[in-house]
């Protein structure tokens, strides 16, 4: 699917949230990857062969929040 050069890692690769957008629609909380991924903007993913990546944000140190 990707024609740049060099191209973007596929979707089943592990970093495969660094291939380059085709359509970003932050509206409505998703863009599109050019190795076909679906990326939602709470960091969840859609595969192209529909497998799903559950959300992944991870914790920077120091900003866990308490109740008051």
């Amino acid at each position: 699917m990707c024609q740049h050069q060099p191209p973007c890692p596929s979707a089943d690769s592990a970093d495969r949230e660094a291939a380059r957008l085709v359509a970003h629609h932050p509206e409505q909380g998703w863009s599109l990857l050019c190795n076909g991924v679906l990326l939602f903007e709470d960091t969840g993913e859609l595969l192209p062969d529909g497998q799903i990546i559950a959300p992944h944000r991870p914790l920077a140190a120091g900003t866990v929040m308490t109740a008051a």
